[in-house]
């Protein structure tokens, strides 16, 4: 069994605020050719946290493909701590419930609602211990949220046989530029 934990941006970090950002478009490109790529290499779990960005776009994208592979992998959906979200609006909080339910299997790290940033720690442990490598749309350049599980995986990578690939935004603009450029020719 591989599995592969994909993190990084929130959604405001990126200044994604609306489904129809173009921006969002070349991300979930991104995404669905990383999850591609790491099903055609054997991975078989892809395993996410439940943030607005990154974390939710992957189980979008990992949900769209799953007719593509339909028993190729399975889509596990991790939160830290029970309660996870609750302070969100209600629309946000519809939006993690539809990702909640396109997940294979959601669970939670800490049967208690957040008390203490040690439950964060746990978490980035959990997924640690229990993914053989990770994923980031981050850029070590543009600090986010991110840079807490950036440097989690970084001083797990010192002891542990783990591997990191990182997505920052140049890998972005090159995407973009593909991006726009095949819908160039599509119209020739």
């Amino acid at each position: 069994m591989k599995r592969l934990w994909i993190t990084g941006y929130r959604s405001y970090e990126l200044g994604v605020f609306d489904d129809n950002d173009p921006k969002l478009t070349v991300i979930k490109v991104v995404l669905r050719d990383l999850i591609t790529s790491a099903i055609e290499s054997g991975y078989n779990w892809i395993i996410t946290g439940g943030q607005m960005g990154i974390e939710q776009w992957t189980i979008e994208v990992a949900s769209e493909l799953k007719a593509q592979y339909p028993s190729e992998f399975q889509i596990a959906l991790m939160t830290p701590f029970t309660e996870f979200g609750n302070q969100w609006n209600e629309r946000n909080q519809l939006k993690l419930k539809a990702v909640q339910a396109k997940a294979d299997f959601a669970a939670t790290v800490s049967n208690q609602p957040y008390r203490t940033p040690q439950q964060l720690r746990n978490y980035q442990e959990f997924m640690l211990k229990h993914t053989d490598g990770a994923a980031m749309i981050y850029d070590v350049e543009k600090q986010g949220k991110g840079q807490y599980d950036y440097q989690a995986i970084h001083n797990y990578m010192q002891d542990h046989d783990y591997q990191l690939r990182m997505i920052d935004f140049d890998d972005l603009q090159e995407a973009a530029n593909e991006y726009q450029e095949n819908q160039n020719n599509s119209f020739q």
